[in-house]
């Protein structure tokens, strides 16, 4: 005879478990983001939830005090993770308006915010202190020629100046797109096996620079009509060529 698994006593309660479990998993991964762990747990927890939670209710679920529930759902609000709306219980009834918080939008949205708020507090402020760095290099260098430390040291801020442009336009370019975009651009990279994604890398940059910017410039202006024609014959070619 077969035993059957114990069953919950309470769906809530079994579906609060999930939350918290999930809440507590999403602070700890949030420390090593260098996001203190109440935001990362408070954000988690919202994230899980099906609606509007107010400051109390996520206060009493994860046990926090008033002060760290109110600074973590006003930190989370800031990075545009979470939203105020109004409390749904207290809607339409006389009074001072009630105050209640919401995850934003699908995953991409605040996976789309994430990005632009590092970008602004982390990646735009870098570039101005390493031009700083690189005004006195260059003085210096200018005052003694030949010094190679100085000249060296010169050399690496302006190769470092360049991959943090990259890395600023990267960033921005998924902080600008739609959210449909970002996610459709990542489902067609998931069809791909890592071995696909690894030619394809090693293709680029065996290609020059300039060309493939010409093209993939050339390519953007075309209708999707032409594009697919564009994508058949490559697609021919390619065949032929294997």
């Amino acid at each position: 005879m077969a035993v059957r698994a114990p069953q919950p006593t309470s769906t809530r309660s079994s579906a609060e478990e999930i939350r918290l479990a999930f809440a507590d998993a999403w602070g700890e991964m949030g420390a090593a983001w260098g996001v203190p762990p109440s935001v990362a747990r408070v954000h988690g927890y919202v994230l899980v939830s099906t609606g509007p939670l107010t400051e109390r209710a996520v206060r009493q679920a994860l046990g926090l005090s008033h002060r760290a529930a109110s600074l973590a759902l006003a930190e989370c609000v800031g990075w545009g993770l979470i939203e105020r709306v109004p409390d749904p219980v207290r809607f339409g009834r006389r009074g001072p308006s009630a105050v209640a918080y919401a995850k934003v939008g699908d995953h991409w949205v605040w996976f789309q915010r994430i990005a632009e708020q590092r970008k602004q507090r982390e990646t735009d402020p870098v570039l101005p202190t390493i031009e700083q760095a690189m005004a006195l290099a260059d003085e210096v260098a200018a005052s003694s020629p030949q010094d190679a430390e100085v000249l060296g040291l010169r050399d690496w801020l302006v190769d470092f100046r360049e991959f943090v442009r990259l890395f600023d336009r990267a960033v921005a370019l998924v902080a600008r797109a739609e959210t449909t975009e970002i996610a459709r651009g990542f489902a067609v990279l998931a069809r791909l096996d890592d071995a696909t994604l690894d030619r394809l890398l090693r293709l680029l940059s065996s290609l020059p620079a300039d060309e493939l910017a010409a093209t993939f410039a050339a390519v953007s202006r075309v209708s999707p009509t032409t594009a697919r024609r564009v994508l058949a014959a490559a697609h021919r070619v390619a065949r032929l060529g294997g």
